[in-house]
């Protein structure tokens, strides 16, 4: 590793690998600003020449913190595109390097299990290869109690022909799980965590978390189930012998429970020991199979005989090929007590974190045991069949000695091989296929090896599952879904062993053991290991569905309708198995997925779900553009001015209630000046906005430009914003409440930008509250006080002498001296402009909260399409709106004020707009009082230009002097328009000062006609001194209608 020698000392750079060649030498170079940063210089390359660019390698892709090598930093974008200048000795050197903290690239989750900082390091760590990782424990696995105990019983109700069935059924359910799962694991490195791990990192988090937790449980229930059946057999022993220590059950409570204690201290001692264990039960698992196959071609003797064995016999073949069920059994019960034998091959994935090469080892070694236990479960079954007749009483007294006629045997196999088993049809036998579960020992050559083959297959079952159930646990604790069960993530020993996890296992397995019947449970652990084969079926058609450029995999042999099929299939075993414990499963799975979907854990896998929301969106807005906007569709989609999205909260909070989720909402923000500092400064908001907006809960979206100038940044977002049919189709900003103090040019801006919105056909909005809207000043002295206070750490942790994080850090200059100054800038403002602030803060978050009971007035003045009344109407739809009623005000001719109200009544109700009242305003025309005109003329006084007085040369010259100012003209002209502002505002201030919002028809300006001084002093009188206040102009289109 190379080190660097900075200002501040030493440090490592975690950037360097030596597979990448000579290490790259890091220059000092002193910015502009006076800071001073360690920089990549160019490099010789394989082009022979020098240059910052970088030949492709892998550790560029690796995630932050990866634990299987260093991750390199390509040099960034602007490290190549910049302008770049000599150092002293002649290298390239670049002004301003893209920082690296090391906590993820862009786009990069850096909390992801391949980016978490290893724990221990794996030196030493027993890693395994695909035979003894997979195959050997999917072989174990499969290879359960069923082979040696019920498999006779299944074929000799079912027949061997649909024994075959049932048998194949299964292997194509967990054949296609098998190549799902191939699929799945060659799409990407594979950590620790197996089935776990498959489905949440290709479905999410919610399927992840919901369907980990369950099988987890399920492996560790599975233990006490496979302790309980080697307990039972241990404890027939002891009873054929006489050797009981309390009574049956009670013994297999206690034989079950130093089981466990035993198991558990072959997996606490590592890996490599279970291993070997595994190893050792294999070798007497296969020894048992063998000398099944050894017993049926030794000569029966005549006890055999009795008991129903012939050696190969093509009768007793053809006699078994056909069902016999019994006792109310029919083709899918038998089905459903053979299947969970082939519920194993999940065993070797299980253990992904500990294989050399998951992604090689996993579906090499589990489709080969699913191919390898399948024909040997069929040969087995086939073998007994050909040899074992399904009834015989045990008896050598019914041996045949003379001549009888078999034809009418019930049993007529035995019958020509000389037994006489009829009378099993009247009263049942105690042997035979379909009677005695014994029939392995009895066919074998040597009996105790099968009794041995029971406990090996048992024990290894049980051992796989309690080594499954804590790296599974640990796996989904790792990831920090379930926050409480965070402990449960620490690893110790070299193999990262979850020690705490073997604990809980042991504990849930005990349990179980002690209540010592478990024929209940059963059913729902098999329907929980279907559900996770379901899901991995599930998300390997999900994430081909997707067609996400991402979904890559390195194993071709896979279909995703078959996918499809497989998972289907799954989910039918589930209720062939048993109904209850079906729905049980899924229940508690909809549980989780909802706990987990409601916590929303802070992770991002790049999850299929996420490629098929994509896809959807891009197919649903696609489908829009081929269809005609309709009236009866309109809904508001708005674009708001606020700047940085936490910078006037007010107006994003009221767009928000209109848009709320049936709309669209994009906060916009302008960055003017120089191009260069301009794209920085924005680059570096784009995600933070949009991150407030998420964890705020504001359903918008965040968009930004750079320009010179703020109305060519705002021209270019009422152009572009937006995407097909969603587009926006009303602005709407604040109002510019210091435009006296303003200078032209900024007016001429603000102005400019509502004609912008009338001349592209915007419906506009503009909100103006007393207190103001702009809390930018307050979001920066926060932002610098954090900032403040995390440079007082950094020097902190600098003095305690602890090394920095990053690949490439600044080299701080800063005394305590200098953060003092900055604390001291960012210090408490004096008590008029701290309260000033205190009433902004209040007023900002007025429409966040519910609104107390009272009105909404709109002054419906002039027809805009019914915008104007259709925008205040939704907002009394949102729960925070509720209480808030309308009441409509219309201008009205002196002396039909009645008629008037009448036909906005009628209007009203046609448009089915619930109000409170309708008032008609007849006295619009009067003329305002002599105060009021007063306060217009003081306020429009600096901006006059008083031509009226100077003689026509001496006034043209001042018109093309001072073009921005309002003429005498103009205010002759405007008089009537001016006038009705004033008295406008009259009206509003006798009517609707109490009301919690109110809606103004917005005057419109002529462009050319009327000044922006003379324009803004209208919205100024009009909406001065009133409540929240909107001004709203739709862009004459209609937004309602009465047809249905």
């Amino acid at each position: 590793m190379e080190r660097l020698k900075s200002s501040q000392g030493e440090y490592e750079n975690p950037a360097f690998d030596a597979i990448l060649g000579d290490p790259p030498v890091y220059e000092e170079t002193n910015l502009s600003n006076g800071e001073n940063r360690t920089v990549r210089p160019s490099v010789v390359s394989a082009f022979g020449h020098d240059t910052l660019d970088r030949v492709p390698n892998i550790n560029f892709y690796r995630n932050a913190g990866s634990v299987s090598g260093h991750r390199a930093v390509r040099p960034s974008l602007q490290e190549l595109h910049d302008v770049f200048q000599k150092v002293s000795n002649g290298a390239i050197s670049v002004p301003d390097t893209v920082q690296d903290s090391g906590e993820g690239s862009d786009g990069t989750p850096s909390d992801d299990v391949e980016s978490a900082d290893p724990i221990v390091s794996d030196k030493g760590a027993v890693k395994f290869g695909w035979i003894r990782g997979v195959l050997v424990r999917c072989m174990l696995n499969i290879w359960g109690v069923m082979l040696f105990i019920r498999l006779s019983w299944v074929f000799g109700q079912a027949g061997w022909g649909l024994g075959i069935v049932v048998i194949a059924l299964s292997c194509v359910v967990t054949t296609i799980t098998g190549l799902s799962m191939s699929a799945i694991c060659t799409n990407g490195v594979v950590r620790g965590g197996g089935a776990y791990y498959l489905i949440s990192r290709s479905l999410g988090p919610e399927f992840g978390g919901s369907i980990g937790l369950i099988f987890a449980f399920a492996n560790a229930v599975a233990v006490a189930m496979y302790v309980v059946g080697f307990a039972e057999t241990v404890v027939e022993l002891l009873v054929e012998h006489d050797l009981l220590m309390v009574d049956p059950l009670n013994d297999i409570r206690i034989v079950g429970v130093i089981t466990v204690v035993f198991l558990l201290g072959i997996s606490v001692a590592g890996m490599e020991w279970e291993a070997k264990a595994q190893i050792v039960l294999l070798v007497i698992l296969l020894v048992a199979i063998v000398n099944v196959f050894v017993g049926t071609f030794i000569p029966a003797t005549a006890e055999k005989k009795s008991e129903g064995f012939f050696n190969y016999q093509s009768n007793i073949f053809l006699e078994n090929f056909g069902p016999q069920f019994r006792n109310g059994e029919n083709f899918f019960t038998v089905f459903s007590i053979f299947f969970p034998a082939a519920t194993g091959i999940l065993a070797g994935a299980n253990i992904s974190g500990d294989l050399r090469d998951a992604q090689a080892a996993i579906p090499k070694g589990t489709l080969l045991a699913i191919l390898i236990t399948g024909i040997t479960y069929l040969a087995v079954a086939l073998s007994v069949s050909a040899c074992v007749v399904r009834d015989a009483t045990g008896s050598t007294l019914n041996n045949i000695t003379g001549a009888f006629d078999c034809s009418n045997s019930s049993a007529v196999a035995a019958c020509e091989l000389g037994y006489d088993f009829s009378s099993c049809a009247q009263k049942s036998c105690k042997f035979g296929s379909m009677n005695n579960f014994q029939v392995m020992t009895m066919v074998s050559g040597f009996g105790p090896l099968i009794i041995a083959g029971t406990f090996s297959a048992t024990l290894s079952s049980a051992l796989a599952s309690l080594v499954s159930a804590p790296k599974v646990f640990q796996a989904l604790c790792k990831d920090n879904i379930y926050k409480a069960l965070h402990f449960f993530a620490k690893g110790y020993g070299k193999n990262n062993e979850p020690i705490p996890g073997y604990i809980l296992t042991f504990i849930i397995s005990v349990g179980f053991i002690l209540i010592g019947n478990l024929n209940i449970i059963a059913p729902i652990i098999s329907n929980f290991f279907l559900a996770s084969y379901a899901l991995i079926n599930f998300s390997c058609f999900h994430a081909s569905y997707a067609k996400s450029p991402g979904w890559r995999p390195a194993y071709k042999y896979y279909n995703m309708w078959l996918s499809l099929v497989g998972a289907v299939l799954c989910c039918a075993v589930m209720f062939v198995i048993n109904w209850w414990a079906a729905l049980l499963t899924y229940g508690i799975e909809i549980l989780l997925y909802i706990y987990v979907t409601v916590k929303k854990p802070d992770v991002n896998w790049g999850s299929s779900t996420q490629a098929v929301t994509f896809v959807s969106a891009v197919g649903n807005a696609l489908s829009l553009t081929g269809i005609d906007d309709h009236v009866k569709n309109f809904r508001p989609q708005i674009l708001a001015l606020t700047g940085s999205a936490r910078s006037r909260p007010a107006l994003l909070d009221l767009a928000h209630s209109i848009s709320k989720n049936y709309g669209l909402c994009i906060t916009c923000d302008v960055f003017v000046g120089p191009r260069s500092e301009a794209l920085e400064e924005m680059n570096a908001g784009m995600e933070k906005n949009q991150q407030w907006l998420r964890k705020t809960k504001r359903k918008a979206f965040y968009a930004a430009v750079a320009c010179n100038k703020f109305r060519e940044g705002t021209e270019s977002l009422l152009q572009a914003s937006g995407l097909g049919r969603m587009k926006p189709n009303i602005l709407m900003m604040g109002f510019k409440k210091n435009w006296r103090a303003s200078g032209t040019e900024d007016l001429m801006t603000y102005v400019g930008v509502l004609h912008d919105a009338f001349d592209f056909e915007y419906g506009t909005v503009v909100l103006r509250m007393d207190q103001g809207l702009d809390l930018s000043h307050l979001v920066e002295a926060e932002e610098e006080m954090m900032k403040a206070a995390k440079e007082q750490q950094s020097l902190e942790t600098d003095m305690n002498g602890k090394k920095s994080k990053g690949m490439f850090r600044k080299s701080r200059n800063s005394s305590q001296q200098v953060l003092t100054t900055r604390v001291s800038v960012c210090g408490p403002p004096p008590p008029q402009v701290a309260k000033m602030n205190e009433r902004l803060m209040e007023a900002s978050a007025q429409f966040k909260k519910k609104q107390p009971k009272g009105t909404i007035d709109v002054w419906w003045l002039f027809d805009d399409g019914g915008l104007t009344l259709l925008l205040p109407y939704i907002l009394t739809t949102r729960k925070k709106w509720k209480d808030s009623k309308l009441r409509i005000f219309i201008a009205g001719e002196p002396g039909r004020s009645e008629v008037d109200k009448q036909e906005m009544k009628s209007l009203l109700e046609k448009f089915r707009i619930t109000y409170t009242e309708i008032i008609v305003i007849d006295d619009l025309h009067v003329r305002p009082s002599s105060n009021s005109m007063k306060k217009l003329e003081d306020m429009i006084e600096p901006f006059r230009l008083h031509e009226g007085s100077k003689d026509t040369p001496q006034a043209e010259a001042m018109r093309k002097e001072h073009t921005w100012k309002i003429t005498d003209e103009e205010l002759s002209t405007f008089e009537e328009k001016t006038n009705l502002q004033i008295r406008l505002n009259e009206l509003l201030q006798e009517h609707s000062k109490s009301a919690n919002l109110v809606i103004v028809s917005m005057p419109i300006a002529r462009k050319g006609s009327v000044s922006d001084h003379l324009y803004m002093a209208w919205l100024e009188v009009l909406t001065q001194d009133l409540p929240p206040t909107l001004l709203i102009r739709g862009n004459h289109k209609s937004v309602l209608t009465f047809y249905s």
